[in-house]
């Protein structure tokens, strides 16, 4: 106690002598005038801070035994660690110490995708779950898994935000108040806006880039942008390039607003910010903001940006590969996705979140969470979570900054994963047919509450 107060104190006379002798001048100067590079001295002080000791969110360290068990990782895909970065090389250290601690082996089991859901549920009902630790969708558990209780609440055992994404226990797998699933890593794919910066120059247009630097990406900016770029350049009375490529962008456009279509168990379509949002595709469509389709199906869009005759196009950051290699010719540039008028920050989007569980017949849950939290719990190398995937997709410094941007929030969208008999696809196709919205409302809102009953009252 003696030496912390000691600490403490020493600590207090640096910061006090640090702002004393600062000035305005220096180029390592922050905001209240404190030079911000720390001495190597002054460095090692603030690692062992009081603050830093008492503040750490982070599981103490637990002392059991598993006996020699082998804890079954289930997944669709191979859940092993592979030490293919300094990150992932430590991760495996830490698995390795924690094996031999704690005695336990694990055992990595992959399930093909198409057969996940069935096969993993199945094993639930049964009272032999496949694995000790499942990754699950949230549509396929919540609320019919968690309401039969074949899931341990883990919220309890997520609080070290180091390792655990808050918003995946929290938000994406929360039910009645309890959070049942966990992970660590990224948060997903930044989704926003490719486009095309040769076009723009061709076209003579403003760099799209000004609109983020100037905080003036939204809808309205977008449409305007949109609007600039269908031209007919041949001057044969036709248009030959396109300001986006569909208008059929509902999802990423709610996300964009803070608007969903379903909130817990109740349809959403009257709310405010989830009309806002349904009126912006209506004008996409109506005004003919956006390129029209040729009868093709969900690839289209895409093929038309490929084309290179479209300038933006509506996606996810892992697209830049398949854009690099079918666009060679092109400079390609990424943006969020503009703000919606309810929204104060940029967002990405996920329809089917999917995050670590565990079956509740499995005994001592916070004991597979600790040693989940131990693994990931390292001293990264990278500055950001994504920082080796975007720098690899991206070699311009702003859309990498987009990217990083975009994916900083996800907001959950729900809609036809969760609730298949949703007449989702027949209320988009009214509205970009120019059914005016407040039809469109009255029409589906009690097919799409039908819908949202179906699942969560059965």
């Amino acid at each position: 106690m003696w030496k912390r107060k000691s600490l403490l104190m020493s600590l207090i006379l640096i910061l006090l002598l640090a702002a004393g002798c600062s000035s305005n001048g220096g180029s390592n100067k922050n905001n209240a005038g404190v030079d911000s590079t720390p001495t190597s001295s002054e460095s090692e002080a603030n690692d062992a801070t009081p603050a830093a000791i008492e503040d750490n969110t982070g599981t103490p360290e637990m002392d059991f035994d598993m006996g020699g068990r082998t804890i079954k990782w289930v997944s669709w895909y191979d859940e092993s660690i592979k030490e293919d970065n300094p990150d992932n090389i430590k991760r495996k250290q830490n698995l390795d110490e924690l094996m031999k601690k704690h005695n336990f082996k694990i055992e990595y089991v992959t399930v093909d995708y198409a057969e996940y859901s069935s096969k993993v549920t199945a094993s639930l009902l049964a009272g032999e779950p496949i694995g000790d630790i499942i990754r699950m969708a949230r549509p396929w558990m919540i609320p019919s898994l968690v309401k039969q209780e074949l899931f341990s609440p883990v919220d309890e055992y997520t609080k070290n935000d180091k390792v655990f994404i808050q918003q995946y226990t929290n938000d994406y797998s929360q039910y009645a108040d309890r959070g049942y699933g966990f992970r660590s890593g990224i948060n997903g794919a930044s989704s926003g806006i490719f486009y095309n910066r040769t076009l723009m120059n061709k076209l003579g247009m403003k760099p799209l880039q000004d609109y983020v630097n100037d905080d003036n990406w939204n809808w309205d900016t977008f449409i305007q942008v949109a609007k600039e770029a269908n031209k007919d350049t041949d001057n044969n009375g036709k248009l030959d390039t396109w300001g986006v490529a569909t208008a059929n962008i509902l999802v990423q456009a709610l996300a964009s607003n803070d608007a969903n279509l379903v909130r817990d168990d109740k349809q959403n379509l009257e709310d405010p910010k989830t009309k806002e949002t349904l009126e912006f595709i209506f004008k996409l469509a109506t005004e003919n903001v956006a390129r029209p389709t040729e009868g093709g199906d969900w690839t289209e869009p895409g093929q038309f940006f490929r084309q290179g005759n479209t300038l933006m196009y509506a996606g996810s950051d892992y697209e830049m590969d398949g854009f690099k290699k079918d666009m060679p010719d092109m400079d390609i540039g990424f943006l969020p996705f503009p703000k919606g008028p309810s929204a104060v920050a940029y967002h990405s989007h996920l329809t089917i979140p999917n995050y670590m569980t565990i079956p509740s017949v499995i005994e001592h849950p916070e004991q597979l969470v600790y040693i989940y939290e131990k693994i990931n719990d390292i001293d990264s190398i990278y500055d950001y979570p994504k920082q080796a995937s975007l720098e690899t997709l991206f070699s311009n410094e702003d859309d990498i900054d987009n990217a990083k941007t975009a994916g900083e929030t996800i907001n959950r969208v729900d809609g036809k994963d969760g609730y298949p008999n949703m007449p989702y696809y027949e209320m988009v196709g009214e509205i970009l047919e120019g059914v005016s919205v407040s039809t469109v409302i009255d029409k589906y809102k009690e097919q799409f509450q039908s819908s949202i009953d179906e699942v969560w009252k059965k």
